[in-house]
């Protein structure tokens, strides 16, 4: 059983420990909590889906994760121990763009990237870009 535990313990992240009563209520916590080099690629990333999202668009921490709203969940963002994560809360998109993110790990609708290295502009754009959509259709 201590074995287990301890193993359970390694494989916690970043996120997983910025829960409970001391959790971030804003996106600019949560940056504040997220260490180097992640918080600065976590920034650019922020601020692409900000330039691509339309002004309506805005930001609570939902899921314990910065999350972009606009109708509805547009996308989130997450810090893990060993990469970043984008969101896109709708994982349809990413079956759109299988093709341009076959760089990328991806997860059950997460798309994994290095804490180091920012994704593309132009691909987090065709990501906001097509949530935009949808959740415009889905009124």
């Amino acid at each position: 059983m201590l074995r287990m535990k301890k193993a359970a313990k390694k494989k916690s992240s970043r996120h997983a420990r910025m829960s409970g009563p001391d959790a971030p209520k804003t996106v600019d916590q949560y940056l504040a909590h997220v260490p180097e080099p992640a918080r600065s690629t976590l920034e650019k990333v922020r601020a692409i889906i900000r330039a691509a999202a339309p002004k309506e668009t805005t930001e609570k921490i939902s899921y314990g994760m910065p999350t972009f709203h606009y109708k509805r969940s547009l996308v989130a963002l997450g810090a893990f121990k060993d990469h970043c994560s984008l969101f896109p809360m709708g994982s349809s998109v990413l079956t759109d763009i299988a093709e341009e993110i076959k760089p990328y790990q991806v997860s059950k609708g997460t798309l994994h990237f290095p804490i180091d290295k920012p994704m593309p502009a132009a691909l987090v754009t065709k990501i906001v870009k097509l949530r935009v959509a949808q959740n415009e259709k889905q009124r």
